[in-house]
């Protein structure tokens, strides 16, 4: 099979390019203090433990979590009644409180650059293989629960 770029390493590449850019080019702060800096790690530590408990929920439930293979499992309970998405609501709440903690604009650019890959490319490709795959219950499913938050 083709190797394709997977969620998490799209997320760890805007991290360290959100690090990388800070650290190069050293921008004056937009806001910043040490509070900031740790509300921020908070916050990125709080969504990626989103993002942990999504990928548990998918091992319990001994389904798939490879974005380009089909689906085994339809998850509707825990995390997923309030989004279909809760891995990649973690990935994006992270990528925002570092750039929170980096007090930089351009990680905040980064961060919504990765919502909209992920929204277009990776939860597009998604849904329409759990519509192919689960067809009505999909369907009732998507109804009733929001793709983001």
């Amino acid at each position: 099979m083709q190797q394709k770029l997977l969620p998490p390493r799209l997320f760890l590449l805007c991290l360290i390019s959100m690090i990388a850019i800070h650290l190069t080019f050293s921008p004056p702060p937009i806001w910043g203090s040490a509070v900031q800096t740790i509300a921020g790690i908070a916050i990125a530590l709080g969504f990626l433990a989103i993002t942990v408990l999504g990928a548990r929920q998918f091992d319990r439930a001994r389904t798939n979590i490879n974005t380009f293979y089909k689906p085994d499992t339809l998850v509707t309970t825990g995390l997923f009644r309030f989004t279909r998405n809760p891995m990649y609501v973690g990935f994006s709440g992270a990528l925002f409180g570092a750039a929170i903690a980096l007090n930089c604009l351009t990680g905040l650019l980064i961060a919504i650059a990765f919502v909209v890959v992920a929204d277009r490319w990776y939860i597009r490709y998604e849904e329409r293989m759990m519509a192919d795959t689960f067809g009505p219950a999909y369907a009732d499913y998507r109804a009733k629960t929001r793709r983001w938050l």
